[in-house]
């Protein structure tokens, strides 16, 4: 890469952060160094709002902390800076993660690279946006039921959810813990695998981390060219028949449980960008199969169960008492409490907080919340049945070494009244598609496939525990055939 002058690349970011909004808090630009061809020195990255990095803001995209500053720097964070990276801001957010479009966050309005009028996907939003305009050649965010991948699909760019435990979650805020990874944003499959590679791995101060099993592939060598594949594909009658008993089992009336199944139907353009991507896979020598996971029809009920539980333990520490927005005054520590959460919280994060304390409720655990626990065990066994177990000490050879799904039902949709928008209602139905990996504990990477109506479109693929090698070695030779696009005014400032 020619040198840049400084004043180029801040000009470049300052138009670009104009439009979309991407950031909550942006360093003041260093002068670049030269990146080196290879590896991540010298290399600018984003952080979503939720991951601590000492002396910058850690808002979660809340009120109630959006004055907060973090007293210490994540351990993925370090090692990207032990790497040569460095921070160049911290990314908006839906607050605390809980969204699928970035508007839920309590700070600004983040807007998409290709339609500033459209969401740009959540609940890592600003990370994928910073990506796709070319802020950053890649950032940090959080994925607990598909907030990586979604927000990629709808800007262009690849999102990399790990398996669970493959990176150290210390300096992640938590909102639901045994279901959310540290996951990345990357303009290319090859960034994405030195970042990977530059994060995982045990953490002594992260006890569920783990370093990958002796028999998974290495991320570098070991026929990175690409040996063909077995590549599982969900049928049409298999999607069907989950969207029929998804909707099924939302309680309400008949007019709710069918907007959950429209919800989650592919739009036309989806469904031409996943056959796009069957056909241009098979074309590079993949084995494509067709598949079917019965245990896919719960996914969503239980990912909402347990995720709310979970939130609702995790976010009770938030109580203006030790740090965060607090009231002038309050009658007694019961009225603080009351008064912190009334202003510092917003609607989404209310709705979930009080849908996970409600399943937590003496009587209800055995209805709701153990039942998704047993159902999420099933859909682990489901995809392993698949794909092979974590341990890697199978008899049997795996069917499949990975799994083919949409990410998101539609392109990234609109806002207000306008027809291309969304209900959250209808953002949580169609989380079909990503939060199964969540529950599994697998890795996913979504990279994109086609553009349409000038909108990018995304597939995922789903691995095997610690599988995080094959899927990248597998869009890697898809990008060397079917280079990804990129908006328009978009310029690389990096090998």
């Amino acid at each position: 890469m020619a040198s840049t002058a400084p004043e180029t690349y801040r000009a470049y970011c300052t138009q670009w952060e104009e439009r979309i909004n991407a950031f909550i808090e942006m360093s003041a630009l260093c002068p670049m160094p030269e990146p080196q061809a290879k590896g991540l020195a010298g290399l600018p990255f984003a952080v979503k709002d939720n991951i601590a990095v000492k002396g910058f803001s850690l808002s979660c995209g809340s009120k109630l902390l959006e004055e907060l500053r973090a007293p210490y720097t994540a351990t993925a964070v370090q090692k990207l800076e032990a790497a040569g990276a460095w921070v160049l801001g911290k990314t908006n957010l839906d607050e605390f993660g809980m969204g699928s479009s970035t508007d839920n966050s309590a700070i600004k309005q983040t807007n998409n690279p290709w339609d500033t009028s459209r969401v740009p996907g959540g609940s890592s939003g600003g990370s994928a946006a910073a990506v796709a305009a070319g802020i950053v050649p890649f950032a940090l965010g959080s994925d607990t039921g598909g907030s990586v991948r979604q927000p990629a699909s709808f800007c262009g760019v690849l999102g990399l959810k790990p398996s669970y435990g493959a990176v150290s979650r210390y300096g992640l805020v938590a909102y639901a813990s045994s279901l959310e990874s540290i996951g990345i944003l990357a303009d290319t499959s090859a960034r994405c695998r030195a970042v990977f590679a530059a994060i995982r791995g045990k953490d002594p101060l992260d006890q569920t981390s783990q370093d990958a099993p002796a028999g998974a592939a290495p991320l570098y060598g070991n026929d990175r060219a690409g040996s063909p594949k077995v590549i599982g594909v969900l049928s049409a009658e298999a999607i069907a028949q989950a969207l029929a008993a998804t909707a099924a089992s939302i309680e309400g009336s008949p007019g709710t449980r069918e907007t959950a199944a429209q919800a989650a139907l592919l739009e036309k353009e989806v469904r031409q960008g996943f056959e796009l991507a069957k056909t241009r896979l098979a074309a590079l020598g993949h084995r494509l199969v067709e598949v079917n996971i019965p245990s896919l029809k719960y996914g969503v009920p239980a990912y909402y169960t347990i995720a709310t539980a979970e939130a609702s333990a995790n976010l009770a520490r938030f109580d203006g008492v030790r740090y965060g927005r607090r009231p002038p005054w309050a009658e007694n520590p019961d009225d603080l409490i009351d008064k912190t959460r009334e202003a510092g919280f917003g609607p989404e994060v209310k709705l979930r907080i009080l849908l996970g304390t409600f399943v937590l409720r003496s009587g209800f655990q055995d209805r709701y919340y153990l039942q998704a626990q047993r159902i999420r065990a099933g859909i682990r066994r489901s995809f392993e049945e698949l794909l092979g177990g974590a341990e890697y000490q199978d008899r049997d050879a795996p069917r499949c070494d990975a799994i083919l799904m949409p990410v998101f039902p539609t392109r990234a949709f609109g806002r207000g009244d306008t027809g291309a928008a969304l209900s959250p209602f209808a953002q949580k139905a169609a989380d079909l598609y990503t939060c199964c990996a969540n529950l599994a504990g697998l890795p996913a990477l979504a990279f994109p496939v086609d553009l349409a109506g000038g909108l990018p479109v995304g597939v995922q693929l789903l691995g095997r525990a610690f599988s995080e090698a094959a899927l990248l070695d597998m869009v890697e030779a898809y990008e060397q055939a079917h280079p990804f696009p990129h908006p328009a005014g978009y310029q690389a400032f990096w090998p």
